[in-house]
């Protein structure tokens, strides 16, 4: 979370959008995998864990985030 709200400030705004979280997820999480040994010989990367991850889970509407906040 820090991360993107680092990387938000240096985009000049004073709030996160789900491009901050992306932009930030692959390293900031993909140091801390633990690859089982049979993805290694797949050549399957952690990066490549994230990155799916990212791509599976549909970001939040705007909607979303103002019911959210009632």
């Amino acid at each position: 979370m820090k991360l993107a709200r680092g990387r938000a400030a240096l985009q000049g705004r004073d709030f996160v959008i789900p491009e901050d979280v992306k932009a930030v997820a692959i390293p900031a999480l993909s140091h801390r995998i633990s690859l089982r040994p049979e993805l290694w010989v797949q050549k399957v990367r952690a990066e490549d864990v994230v990155r799916d991850c990212l791509e599976s889970v549909p970001a939040p509407s705007a909607e979303d985030s103002a019911t959210a906040r009632r």
